[in-house]
């Protein structure tokens, strides 16, 4: 079994994958110092909910926006899994794709781990809606070569912000109100931030698709993605698993060469 890491600036992603099958996976909140042994701890105890064991994995592959979470991973892999050289993932290596960005390397990895698995998964044209701490869309070539983006910030940064700056405002649950005119402060924060990303993903899809020269797929993914999906005119599918996808399919064609 193959076990890929995501690690994001607020959450970090699991999943262990039996061949393509998802055995199992798990979303922890990111805490940049954590150490290998509190890994263990962890998912010692999260792979015996589902009956699994740490000897079953057999490969780990991750990937981190949070360089400091990297050393703690690779000696968990290391001390418990006894996978002594973890494959971490960065975009000079070998992911099958072309990037035109410049410079390659200041696309994070997540972003190339998800054109990856979106171009597999969904032939054609497609846009990735990444709603995490930042907001990033990426667009994906028919061919299967990443263009570009757009990158934003994301609803949590937006509200921690604003809750900041603002002494009256307080914070509220990420559900959509009943409509966009709020006459509660709560109701028009909603509104603001629901409606109001939803609607700038939107613009932003309009954007890429005249730029691209016609209709591409729109797919969201991030821990946010079924906030915003179900009020966004453009996102038709959300995938919250694509990112760990991705570093599969990576870890399989770096591992096939070797």
């Amino acid at each position: 079994m193959l076990l890929a890491i995501d690690v994001g600036n607020t959450n970090i992603t699991f999943a262990v994958f039996d061949g393509e099958k998802v055995a199992a996976d798990w979303r922890i909140g990111t805490v940049v110092r954590r150490t290998g042994d509190e890994y263990a701890g962890l998912l010692l105890g999260l792979f015996a909910a589902r009956n699994m064991k740490l000897s079953d994995v057999e490969g780990v592959i991750i990937s981190s926006v949070v360089p400091a979470a990297i050393d703690a991973l690779k000696r968990f892999s290391r001390n418990y899994l006894h996978i002594e050289n973890p494959v971490v993932f960065t975009v000079d290596m070998d992911h099958g794709i072309n990037i035109h960005y410049s410079p390659q390397r200041d696309v994070g990895a997540d972003r190339i781990a998800n054109a990856v698995a979106a171009h597999q998964k969904y032939p054609g044209p497609v846009i990735v809606v990444d709603l995490g701490t930042g907001t990033t869309l990426d667009a994906i070539s028919a061919e299967g070569d990443y263009l570009g983006g757009a990158i934003a910030p994301g609803i949590q940064v937006s509200l921690d912000a604003l809750f900041a700056r603002a002494a009256k405002l307080t914070g509220v649950a990420l559900v959509a109100p009943e409509k966009a005119i709020g006459n509660t402060t709560a109701s028009s924060l909603q509104s603001g931030i629901i409606f109001g990303f939803a609607g700038m993903v939107d613009a932003l899809v309009d954007r890429f698709q005249n730029e691209i020269g016609g209709p591409a797929k729109v797919i969201a993914t991030g821990g946010l993605a079924e906030v915003i999906a179900g009020h966004s005119r453009t996102i038709e599918n959300c995938d919250e698993l694509l990112t760990l996808e991705g570093l599969r399919i990576i870890y399989e064609r770096i591992k096939g060469k070797d």
